[in-house]
């Protein structure tokens, strides 16, 4: 009810103003950009940038790889302080989306990609670590090539 009294009243913006007020974006053309890139949802529906929201009406963003889920509860004049972004919106994320998340930042670096090049000064530091570290049943000292051979 609560909507539909305020869509009778009026009172609306545009779903990319709306995204930069409330600071999920840092320029309103990034805002912009997300919209027309079918990253925002207003109530389950792919909007154009255009598009004017209500108190009431939900949106799901798509930004870092995570579906962020937002109840809006009133418009802001302007564009707000990060502490009174929780006055205007309402994030309804599930924790299982953060989570996901966290994994995605563990796993990505693991393991080095074939063909990214030559490997930086820390990682050739941790092979030598972990060739120093091995036993693979040789015993035979490690000839860096650096060492002069005496002839006999």
């Amino acid at each position: 009810m609560f909507n539909i009294e305020r869509r009778f009243e009026g009172i609306s913006m545009r779903v990319d103003k709306f995204l930069w007020c409330v600071r999920y974006f840092k320029t309103r053309s990034l805002a912009t950009t997300a919209c027309k890139q079918g990253k925002v949802r207003l109530n389950d529906e792919i909007q154009k940038p255009s598009k004017d929201v209500f108190p009431g009406d939900k949106l799901r963003v798509r930004k870092n790889q995570i579906n962020y889920e937002l109840e809006i509860l009133d418009l802001p004049k302007s564009r707000v302080g990060a502490k009174l972004v929780n006055i205007y919106v309402h994030d309804i994320t599930p924790k299982e989306a953060f989570e996901k998340l966290d994994l995605l930042k563990y796993s990505k670096d693991y393991y080095r990609k074939k063909g990214t090049g030559r490997p930086t000064k820390k990682d050739r530091r941790d092979i030598d670590d972990w060739f120093e570290n091995t036993d693979d049943g040789l015993d035979e000292k490690k000839d860096d090539g650096l060492e002069k051979k005496k002839d006999d």
